[in-house]
């Protein structure tokens, strides 16, 4: 009896380290040759035992359909988790996906953001116009379309999705009325948005609106003499170590779907967030120019609701130990979101695959603010 005892306790003891081992594994991420450096969650100052709570947290809801949750501090990697479910490629239906460190996924909006930062690296190189010049200036061919309203429209209105153009992206994204796929419909998109009536003094409203983003990549791509996705291979994805990227084009024009066509690994679009908070440096390689993701980050209009916005990214701030913490976020349809938070030194990288519905935003934000921020214990 003693000795069956005696292994009962050894038995309980080896189940207790193995499942006390596995709580401090949860979404340890491996080293894989991309260039992110990869520490334990309590040597940046994060509490593992709290990370380790966000399947329990996702759990809460039956469809959450979260695929993907990165983790980076101090230029680090320090959680990775990843998980199966539904998920679209652009709209169309891809069917259940595994996914893991290896598996690209949409970032939809994101995409908006990355261009942004494109629109740095040209103004860097003296090839981008300067922000505050007239679009249309750029665009003679389009010189039937110029009027006293939309020829005040500068590379900066577009960048803070202030032109004041006509635009509706409130409704749902499979409705024709959409203005956003009565662009994608049109056989010159950039016509199409051009077309649009000014309704409100330029830099005066914002208003979400994938044309601000297309008139952009437009630009750029004459400006640089390269596609979109060539100039951010060899500008930004190239020396980020990003080698798997997708870019999907638009059928009517073959060119890449500046606003929401990008597909990254969650692993690399994370790298996008430590650009942000580290001044656009990449392993002491500068990337961006100085000060561009500064000037980024700093509110530049009213943006919904209690957002402010930047240059193609969203500011926003929340409350951690009673102080106003605040962050900058790439947002994208169905729960794509990547926050940066310069003050804590952290990126967070969430995929997910609820495209429409409240939970798109509610879920991402919840493991953001409830799991990953109350891990910082300094």
């Amino acid at each position: 009896m003693a000795r069956l005892l005696m292994s009962v306790l050894a038995l309980l003891a080896l189940c207790s380290a193995v499942a006390a081992q596995e709580t401090q594994n949860c979404g340890t991420p491996l080293s894989n040759g991309d260039g992110w450096a990869i520490a334990r969650p309590e040597s940046v100052g994060l509490d593992t035992s709290q990370l380790c709570k966000l399947d329990k947290f996702i759990g809460q809801w039956k469809e959450a359909n979260i695929h993907a949750v990165v983790v980076a501090r101090a230029g680090k990697l320090v959680m990775e988790r990843y998980y199966t479910g539904p998920d679209e490629r652009l709209g169309e239906p891809i069917g259940t996906i595994a996914y893991g460190p290896n598996v690209k996924h949409d970032v939809r909006s994101i995409s908006k953001s990355v261009t942004s930062l494109l629109v740095g690296i040209a103004l860097r190189q003296g090839k981008f116009p300067d922000l505050d010049s007239a679009v249309l200036d750029q665009l003679p061919e389009y010189a039937s379309l110029r009027n006293a309203d939309n020829e005040r429209i500068t590379f900066r209105h577009l960048l803070t999705m202030s032109s004041g153009l006509k635009w509706d992206e409130s409704l749902p994204y499979n409705n024709p009325a959409n203005s956003e796929l009565k662009m994608d419909d049109a056989a010159d998109p950039i016509r199409y948005v051009l077309e649009q009536p000014v309704i409100a003094p330029p830099g005066s409203v914002y208003n979400y609106n994938g044309g601000n983003t297309f008139l952009l990549a437009a630009v750029l791509a004459k400006v640089t003499g390269k596609r979109l996705d060539e100039y951010a291979r060899d500008k930004l994805f190239g020396p980020l170590g990003i080698t798997d990227v997708e870019w999907v084009n638009l059928p009517s024009t073959g060119q890449p779907y500046a606003p929401s066509g990008l597909r990254l690994r969650p692993r690399d679009a994370a790298k996008l967030g430590q650009l942000m908070i580290s001044d656009g440096v990449w392993n002491d390689t500068q990337i961006l120019p100085p000060g561009w993701t500064g000037a980024s980050m700093k509110p530049r209009v009213n943006g919904e609701g209690l957002y402010y916005y930047g240059y193609q990214w969203w500011l926003g701030r929340t409350m951690r130990n009673e102080q106003s913490l605040h962050w900058a976020a790439g947002v994208g349809w169905g729960g794509q979101r990547l926050y940066a938070v310069p003050d804590l030194d952290l990126v967070v990288m969430i995929n997910a695959g609820h495209y429409g519905g409240p939970l798109q935003g509610l879920i991402p934000f919840g493991i953001f603010t409830k799991v990953v921020l109350p891990a910082a214990t300094d």
